[in-house]
């Protein structure tokens, strides 16, 4: 494959800004794509995106638009950020304006409520419809990231997956700088798994120390969550190992214990007594993690995978279920093997 000189970014939150930013300070060409034009418009005047990633210039390479059809046309290279609940409609409206040799790379962390596919699956399906002659190369970017220490070029370490070697090997050259660094591989599934259903344990994470618990609680979780992705994973075709990688354990650690990490944040004012709908109320950014619950508890379900920290998550968002009792029913659950049982 051929370096472009010219990417798409489309989603223009904190994510989002920060890939672009990377790409820009490359020397990439990167359109920015925003859905709204006000938003547009204080990126085109602050030169910053004062509402998502503030503190953080955009370099000159990087070129805010609202203009989805101009954003993606002729690019050879799509980056996909939008929030998961809104990934196949603008993936649809992009779809038929893209290049039928283009390489897309999905960076968004999460699982359609209504499908249960995976973003990776949604581009496909998509592009069945809406662009039949596309022939270019699909991936995934996952990995421990937190958008505002990427800006700020601290050291990162991620993953990309594709289908074949040869285009993850293309994708790991196109984000890979001195300071983020890329690894390569081939389990697309494991990887949008391992990047989706972390936030859900997070979730859990924050709960836990909304409630006051230590460390102990919060390894364990950890370990436990952990296993319980591995299991779904695996039974969705998964490489086993992905899991103890950075798109598995390098993701979940940094998302269950980072400050920065929204669906943290959304278990802890949980564990410390607010509603659901007073934190969303509060949040200007998404938590994937809440809507991401709810395919994996459908998932979990359809394939007949145990997974308890899923279930006490998906009462206590969902059913309004007391975060001291969600913990009990976990600590009450029959004795098991570590290994064989989960």
């Amino acid at each position: 494959m051929t370096p472009p000189e010219n990417i798409a970014v489309i989603g223009a939150g904190s994510w989002g800004t920060a890939l672009a930013k990377l790409l820009g300070d490359k020397g990439f060409s990167v359109d920015l794509w925003a859905h709204r034009p006000d938003h547009v418009a204080g990126l085109l005047r602050d030169r910053e995106n004062t509402a998502y990633l503030p503190g953080f210039p955009l370099p000159a390479t990087v070129h805010p638009t609202a203009d989805l059809p101009q954003a993606v046309s002729g690019k050879a290279v799509v980056v996909m950020v939008v929030p998961s609940h809104v990934y196949r409609e603008v993936f649809t409206l992009l779809a038929p304006h893209l290049s039928s040799n283009a390489a897309i790379i999905s960076a968004t962390k999460g699982v359609e409520n209504e499908t249960l596919l995976t973003m990776n699956q949604v581009m496909v399906e998509v592009l069945g419809k809406e662009n039949p002659g596309f022939k270019g190369q699909l991936g995934v970017l996952a990995g421990p990231s937190f958008a505002k220490e990427v800006a700020a070029g601290i050291p990162t370490a991620v993953t990309v997956a594709a289908p074949t070697m040869e285009g993850a090997k293309f994708f790991q050259d196109i984000f890979h700088t001195e300071r983020f660094r890329v690894y390569a591989g081939t389990d697309v599934i494991g990887m949008e798994l391992g990047g989706a259903l972390k936030n859900i344990v997070a979730i859990a994470a924050g709960i836990c120390d909304g409630l006051g618990y230590g460390t102990n609680t919060r390894a364990a979780l950890i370990t436990r969550g952990l296993a319980e992705i591995t299991r779904l994973g695996v039974a969705m075709g998964a490489n086993p190992l992905t899991f103890s990688g950075l798109a598995g354990m390098g993701d979940l650690v940094l998302t269950c214990t980072g400050d920065l990490s929204r669906n943290r944040q959304v278990g802890l004012k949980l564990g410390q007594g607010k509603t659901l709908q007073q934190i969303l109320a509060e949040m200007k950014m998404v938590a994937e993690g809440i809507k991401t619950t709810r395919s994996a508890m459908a998932l979990a379900k359809k394939i007949g995978v145990e997974m308890p920290i899923l279930e006490q998550v998906y009462a206590m968002i969902y059913e309004d279920k007391p975060c001291g009792e969600a913990v009990q029913s976990l600590l009450s659950r029959d004795q098991k093997e570590e290994i064989a049982e989960g």
